[in-house]
């Protein structure tokens, strides 16, 4: 590969890393300043997921910058997955395009993959070769000094390779190979620390999700039953007065009844009298 080609390359892939952080800043500070201030209230906000989808993002970039910046800075290497960057731009651009976007663990899926795939590649083959280039990552610099290195090796002192005038190669293989195993094994803890940790944010806002739904789904049960019990005593009130009603109204049919009995009753005498008459 033509050496400026190589440099004018390594350079967009540096300049592009650090533009899309600064554009997911961008579009993370214009989602912020529409949502509400209260957590509450953010959650059914219309721009909820816009703020997850953005937060996962970030947590993305904070990982890849751990991974890779510590190399760019020191001019050991540049950016190296540029489709790790087209899929963050994809996913910033949908995010402002869409005004109800699908759930952040649909939208991040690629991302995700190519972003964790990316990373391991790195550190498993490229990390090992780069801290052969770096200042000081001479192994017999690092022991003159130090203390034994624990483990299976420890037996192997710093006095008894000063006490060697020439030390084996097959000995210095082995250090470099257990050092290497060292850093791979602690690049490999960090990133299952950082990964476990953001699955655990994740698990902390769904259950901070399912708590307010029971708060809201109490509420709602609450004033259901205030409503059944305002309907149950107005049910009450009618049949009240409905049963009122009917007992006055059989009063009322039996006094005509009473008052024929009572003219009948006055009548009598007076049919006796007139017949008394005729005789």
């Amino acid at each position: 590969v033509c050496k400026r080609m190589d440099l004018v390359c390594q350079r967009m892939l540096n300049q592009g890393f650090l533009k899309v952080e600064r554009y997911h800043n961008l579009c993370q500070k214009q989602v912020k300043a529409q949502l509400p201030r209260r957590e509450s209230e953010r959650r059914n906000h219309s721009l909820a997921r816009h703020a997850d989808i953005l937060a996962a993002v970030e947590t993305r970039l904070s990982l890849l910058n751990m991974t890779f910046m510590k190399y760019v800075d020191s001019n050991l290497c540049c950016f190296i997955p540029g489709k790790v960057i087209d899929e963050i731009y994809r996913v910033l651009r949908y995010v402002n395009s869409t005004r109800a976007p699908q759930r952040a663990h649909e939208v991040l899926q690629e991302l995700r993959d190519i972003s964790s795939m990316a990373m391991e590649y790195f550190d498993e083959k490229i990390v090992p070769i780069l801290k052969r280039k770096m200042p000081g990552s001479d192994v017999s610099g690092r022991l003159i000094g130090t203390a034994p290195v624990p483990g299976p090796s420890a037996a192997l002192t710093t006095m008894q390779l000063f006490s060697k005038q020439n030390p084996s190669r097959q000995e210095v293989t082995k250090l470099q190979q257990q050092v290497k195993a060292n850093g791979t094994g602690l690049t490999a803890l960090k990133r299952e620390i950082s990964e476990l940790r953001i699955k655990v944010q994740e698990q902390q806002k769904q259950l901070q999700d399912q708590d307010q739904k029971l708060l809201e789904q109490t509420q709602i049960i609450g004033e259901q039953n205030a409503r059944l019990a305002e309907l149950e005593r107005k049910l009450r009130e009618v049949m009240e007065s409905t049963v009122g009603n009917s007992s006055g109204s059989g009063s009322n049919e039996q006094s005509p009844r009473k008052r024929r009995k009572v003219v009948e009753s006055t009548d009598c005498p007076r049919k006796s009298k007139r017949l008394r008459n005729r005789k």
